[in-house]
């Protein structure tokens, strides 16, 4: 009897390497496909050539050098997304939630909108501040709102404040959008969401936030085992489950705000990536957070490649891809299951 403990240590131990490698094999394998598929193939000579011969620039190696940086940029905007969603997630104990579903994103498209119509914003930095700046205070509405009554921020609550803030944030996307035509133009590329502009510039601006962002997650993993089995459970273990919600909330907000403002507003990858990690290999932070960060990467690569494998000669945005997988799932569910706490 005394060994039974550690023999299911074990097979949880066995069951995480095993999973963890299945993850890590998939994300390879997708950075191939994404270097050598697209609207128009190339071999492993393209690809070499791109790497160590900087002097070719022949059509092939010149697309290939493209696809690099566009590859790195998806998976680091899908590894951000995975950990929001997943700290999303912990934060409002609500196993649905998700940037998209709790009006984050839109939060972040509105400001994003703002500056473009009123301040004239065209650099990428200007759009990650302005994104970040919609996104935190959308947030902060939200659980504001939901916290409103006797029980406080219940999971059930949050989802409608977060779809009705949604709702209201749109409606006065549209309205700073109509009259002004040259606003639309700009914004109605970045709405779809793609990784498609990913370039360099991209993926050095985004990294101190997602290297911020990720070492806050892991930080705080442990207390939100904590606080996943209620406040006053995680008061006894030392935690503040107030500023333990400001911590992880600030870097889901972080990591969100910084991949709508490069990408635009790309949906549910949060929530597959969060939601999938929990079904396979359970209830533990310290494992959900990081993991969602590597299934996110995967999924966001997937719907890229899928994107532009569907649309050749030309290509269908990754965040159309996303929409189109995560609304049906989302519907299924809602329907099998009750939202519940955490």
């Amino acid at each position: 009897m005394s060994n039974t403990p550690k023999k299911l240590n074990d097979v949880r131990l066995k069951r995480t390497t095993a999973v963890i490698l299945l993850f890590v094999v998939l994300l390879a394998l997708c950075i191939v496909a994404s270097v050598l598929l697209g609207s128009r193939s190339f071999n492993w000579a393209d690809v070499v050539t791109a790497l160590f011969d900087l002097s070719s620039d022949s059509y092939g190696v010149s697309v290939v050098r493209e696809r690099i940086p566009r590859t790195l940029f998806s998976i680091m905007c899908g590894a951000a997304l995975g950990m929001s969603g997943a700290l999303m997630q912990a934060v409002t104990r609500n196993p649905i939630a998700d940037p998209s579903i709790l009006g984050v994103n839109t939060g972040a498209a509105l400001f994003v909108v703002g500056g473009l119509a009123f301040l004239n914003i065209s650099s990428a930095t200007e759009y990650i501040v302005l994104a970040i700046v919609g996104a935190l205070l959308t947030a902060c509405l939200v659980y504001g709102i939901g916290s409103l009554g006797r029980a406080g921020a219940t999971p059930l609550k949050l989802i409608l404040a977060g779809a009705a803030t949604s709702a209201a944030l749109s409606s006065l996307v549209s309205a700073i959008m109509i009259p002004r035509s040259y606003v639309m133009d700009q914004f109605r590329f970045w709405q779809v969401g793609s990784v498609g502009a990913g370039s360099w510039s991209h993926v050095r601006l985004f990294l101190p936030f997602l290297v911020v962002g990720f070492l806050i997650a892991a930080a705080t993993a442990p207390a939100l085992n904590a606080l996943a089995l209620g406040d006053e459970v995680a008061k006894g273990q030392g935690v503040k489950p107030g500023l333990l919600r400001l911590c992880a909330a600030l870097a889901g907000v972080v990591l969100c705000g910084a991949a709508t403002a490069l990408a635009g507003p790309i949906s549910f990858i949060g929530l597959l990536a969060a939601h999938l990690i929990r079904l396979i290999l359970g209830p533990d932070f310290r494992i959900i957070i990081p993991m969602s960060a590597l299934a996110g990467a995967a999924i966001l690569t997937l719907a890229d490649i899928g994107g532009r494998l569907l649309g050749s000669p030309g290509e269908i945005e990754a965040g159309i891809i996303t929409a189109f997988l995560g609304a049906p799932i989302l519907i299924m569910l809602a329907m099998r299951m009750k939202v519940r706490a955490l």
